[in-house]
């Protein structure tokens, strides 16, 4: 992997808006295709209804692509040398005891097998582990150009997976779907719809009856500092739970894809070791609860552009994840709240510069104008454009929120009320 912090040479960013790039770095994650999702599909109401077509056959050789990270705010990262394998040499102390024969060592293989008590305590990572871990799945997603690995959280009993874009992106087109059980039991799987622009898709298990179901936790309700596992399969590793905390909440962290393709989430970090694989896969609370999707891991990387978890890793809020995997679920595409400004990137502004205001548009009702910097949404401290867009997409459709905002000319500040829509 390498470092997400170097602007990538690569691209030629647009103008700034609500919904396009800024300043994209690079940090490989996992590799998949960059074919965009296709808009052409099925639309249906229900959660647990849906006949999906076909998924294409056939295989395609395995070329890995990168995938580009990038976090609103840069930090300066060492690079770190191999660890060279070596062994580890234990020294084990034996307690020796006499019997009344004289004769002499303890040997634990001549002793009966103790049994393991089975009943995890409520709360604990074991109980935790032992309800999340069936309804996790691992996913292989094939194209003629790719091969990808990623995990997913089974959200029906008959097969509607929930996992991130850039595992799946590209298999709607001639690619093939397979996931893994936490039994070790294979199925194929259908695409469903997948969105870019949130790292978000839903695929579906090919006659699947009676699975497992992750429970959603509230992500408005998670704290800072509260212990968290994530499961997924990182590097291969089907099943694998690893536990942490909430390292910090709302951190606005955009990804682009080597297609063009870029997305921005409003992230919760954690140091829960999240390592390629485990895109896709959930971030739930003790008891249990998705509160998350692990996504984004930044990584210091060496000079084989390779590199694993640094203890920061970064998931999509499942409130948010939920609301668009619904939307992709019931009409294929995904609308987000909007307050109808474009926004450009201020030279030594400490806050979202907006560039422009569309006509009869919420922000204009508000009275918005160009110039204006906003700093705070609500309580929440906006620093950068990403930071404004991350914080209005994590609110609903038709919520008001309250900006501060200051005229950069007169530095005049004031306070408007915004009802977000998706248009």
């Amino acid at each position: 992997m390498t470092t997400p912090y170097p602007r990538n040479e690569d691209d030629n960013a647009a103008p700034p808006s609500e919904t396009n790039t800024f300043e994209p770095v690079r940090s490989a994650y996992q590799s998949w295709g960059t074919s965009s999702p296709s808009s052409d599909v099925p639309v249906n109401p229900a959660w647990t209804s849906w006949d999906s077509d076909p998924a294409p056959s056939g295989t395609a050789p395995a070329k890995k692509q990168k995938k580009t990270v990038g976090l609103g705010t840069a930090l300066g990262l060492m690079l770190v040398g191999s660890v060279a394998a070596g062994s580890i040499v234990g020294v084990a102390t034996t307690q020796f005891g006499s019997d009344s024969s004289g004769t002499g060592a303890y040997n634990s293989l001549d002793q009966p097998s103790l049994q393991r008590t089975t009943n995890a305590e409520p709360g604990s990572a074991e109980q935790v582990a032992e309800q999340v871990l069936p309804s996790v799945v691992s996913i292989q997603a094939l194209t003629r150009n790719s091969a990808s690995e990623g995990s997913g959280s089974i959200i029906s009993s008959d097969g509607y997976v929930m996992t991130n874009n850039h595992v799946v992106a590209g298999v709607e087109q001639n690619g093939v779907l397979r996931v893994t059980m936490s039994d070790g039991s294979t199925s194929e799987a259908d695409f469903i719809a997948g969105d870019a622009s949130t790292d978000i898709a839903v695929i579906k298990i090919r006659n699947a009856t009676d699975l497992p179901v992750i429970n959603f936790g509230d992500s408005d309700d998670i704290a800072v500092g509260q212990e968290v596992m994530a499961v997924g399969s990182p590097l291969g590793l089907s099943s694998t739970v690893t536990t942490g905390i909430v390292s910090a909440l709302n951190r606005p962290v955009r990804a682009s894809g080597e297609g063009g393709e870029s997305s921005l989430i409003d992230a919760i970090q954690t140091d829960a070791a999240i390592n390629p694989g485990n895109s896709g896969g959930p971030l739930v609370d003790m008891q249990g609860n998705l509160i998350g999707m692990n996504s984004v891991i930044a990584s210091i990387s060496s000079a084989s552009d390779t590199g694993g978890s640094i203890g920061l890793g970064f998931a999509i809020p499942a409130n948010y994840a939920k609301r668009v995997a619904t939307q992709l679920i019931e009409t294929g595409a995904v609308m987000q709240p909007m307050i109808g400004v474009s926004l450009a990137n201020g030279a030594n502004v400490s806050g979202a510069l907006i560039a422009s205001v569309q006509d009869g548009g919420p922000g204009a009702a508000a009275g918005l104008m160009p110039g204006d910097v906003v700093t705070k949404l609500n309580d929440r401290v906006i620093d950068s454009a990403d930071a404004l867009i991350a914080a209005v997409r994590s609110h609903d459709f038709g919520e008001t929120v309250t900006l501060t905002v200051t005229q950069q000319d007169t530095s005049q500040t004031r306070e408007v009320e915004v009802t977000l829509t998706s248009e």
